[in-house]
């Protein structure tokens, strides 16, 4: 979905000295950060939202939408965890584990493009 111009309401605001789109696109991408340090790919986007989600609601519907994977991700990680004893659960964690990488890709690369990416499968604990 395309984004109305009329979400940038500042052209001179420059969330952390980056564009507003870059901002986005590296929120999405900082799920990674995880990979390197422990509970950084959780810490990390959660912090980069909420220094500008009042100052931009661009930021903050990518954000919300960033968060609402994330708890979403964590949900079903744990139904798959539980699974496990029926053996489906190793497939599942496969599967999810390959969809959240694929996922937070779209999501910056549609935040680079100017458009809000809502993650599939998501479930919208914050409007």
């Amino acid at each position: 979905m395309n984004l109305p111009e009329t979400l940038d309401n500042d052209p001179n605001f420059r969330p952390w000295n980056m564009e507003i789109h870059s901002f986005c696109m590296l929120m999405h991408l900082s799920q990674f950060a995880g990979m390197i340090v422990p509970m950084a790919g959780i810490v990390l986007p959660i912090i980069m939202w909420t220094t500008n989600k009042d100052k931009s609601p661009l930021i903050d519907q990518h954000g919300k939408n960033i968060l609402n994977w994330m708890i979403s991700f964590f949900i079903y990680i744990i139904i798959s965890s539980i699974l496990i004893l029926l053996i489906v659960g190793i497939f599942a964690l496969i599967a999810l584990c390959v969809m959240w990488f694929i996922f937070v890709i779209m999501g910056a690369v549609k935040a680079n493009n100017k458009e809000i990416y809502t993650y599939p499968l998501s479930i919208q604990f914050l409007k």
